[in-house]
């Protein structure tokens, strides 16, 4: 059995704000009704008393009567202008109200069909406003959503279409015989794999991180020791591709994170390939590290290479995201490097940031840890080249 409230509950805005009105008033007739009946009489009958008003039974009892008709009718009235008043009152709120909440929803409905519709401030109240201020800011972020999906499942349908492609014309060239098996194939056939095998490892890398899902093995490590490992890995490809790399240390053996080094050194190793990838033979790329403030250290990987566009510095750590989509492709990428380090470095209580001063000026790429709490106190600087 449905109660009263689910019956107003299920009327219009009009409807439900007049018959709410019409309640309390009726409530409030009633309760003066109630005061005016109970109450009036007896107590204008003792003000008679007490100002000698003396006469016939009959007489008192028809001025008695007269005052209760008078309360009653007086009543009446002041109902009605209160109903008409209600009513009024009723449309005309409605009528500012129901505009901007049919436009809010006539937006809902576009945006659920993929449509870009915005709404315009009602100004009818600050929380009405606040309503379609996050509705808004909620359509922007759904958009951006959408468009980063179809870019993402655009870049891996290319990225798997070349090794699939290469694996699938080698298979059918040593079934038709046209393809030896030699060691030549082998290694097409590898690399391939690989590079499907990391594919697939980087999306997972990337899908862990950003649902806070990543296991870290947290331990205490100097700063240096982080920065001198990236270092050394990765200087036999620098010499091989005569890019010069340098090591510069602002931070002693006192200056301690505590991070799970294995992911650090994985996010190292993606800003040096990506500054491998984007400085040619003869740049420089210098990785240094040293104390911001009293809390973080800062490790930087700064090149001297192509740079990054303004309009795109702002999208480099979208997933699959690149400046130009060939030229990364052929240096090997998956696009989605950027987006597991900024996420590690998140999961430890850091920041990744990126900068750069325009194309072909070098990039910069800064990675904040925060210091352990009893770790004081700098070391001397230092460079390696």
């Amino acid at each position: 059995m449905r109660s009263p409230l689910d019956w107003v509950s299920g009327r219009g805005l009009v409807t439900r704000l007049l018959i709410t009105q019409t309640l309390v008033l009726v409530v409030g007739l009633g309760t003066a009704w109630a005061v005016a009946t109970l109450v009036g009489p007896p107590l204008f009958h003792q003000h008679l008393q007490q100002g000698g008003h003396s006469g016939p039974p009959t007489e008192l009892k028809h001025v008695e009567d007269a005052f209760a008709s008078a309360s009653l009718i007086a009543l009446g009235v002041a109902l009605a202008i209160a109903l008409v008043t209600a009513f009024v009152v009723s449309l005309y709120l409605t009528s500012r109200i129901q505009r901007p909440l049919a436009e809010l929803a006539g937006a809902s409905d576009a945006v659920a069909r993929g449509q870009h519709v915005r709404v315009a401030a009602p100004r009818i109240g600050s929380e009405f406003d606040r309503v379609a201020t996050a509705f808004n800011e909620m359509a922007d972020r759904l958009d951006h959503v959408e468009v980063t999906r179809r870019r993402l499942l655009s870049d891996l349908a290319h990225e798997l279409r070349t090794p699939v492609a290469t694996l699938d014309g080698y298979l059918e060239g040593l079934e038709d015989g046209v393809v030896a098996w030699d060691e030549e194939t082998a290694r097409v056939l590898r690399e391939q794999t690989g590079r499907l095998v990391r594919l697939v490892e980087d999306v997972g890398d990337v899908s862990r991180a950003e649902e806070g899902q990543l296991q870290l093995d947290l331990e205490d490590v100097p700063v240096p020791v982080l920065a001198e490992s990236a270092v050394t890995s990765a200087r036999e490809s620098f010499s091989r591709k005569g890019v010069d790399l340098r090591l510069e240390l602002g931070s002693g053996p006192r200056d301690v994170v505590r991070v799970d080094r294995q992911r650090i050194a994985q996010v190292l190793s993606n800003l040096l390939g990506n500054a491998l990838r984007h400085t040619p033979a003869g740049g420089r790329v210098t990785v240094a590290a040293g104390r911001e403030g009293e809390d973080h250290v800062v490790i930087s990987v700064t090149d001297t290479g192509e740079g990054i566009d303004p309009h795109q510095l702002g999208h480099v750590f979208e997933r699959f995201y690149r400046g130009d989509t060939a030229r990364d492709r052929d240096h090997g990428g998956s696009g989605i490097g950027l987006t597991i380090s900024q996420a590690i470095v998140a999961a430890h209580g850091g920041s990744l940031t990126a900068a750069s001063d325009g194309v072909g000026r070098g990039a910069r790429f800064e990675v904040k840890l925060p210091v352990r709490e009893d770790a004081t106190g700098a070391g001397s600087a230092m460079t390696v080249g």
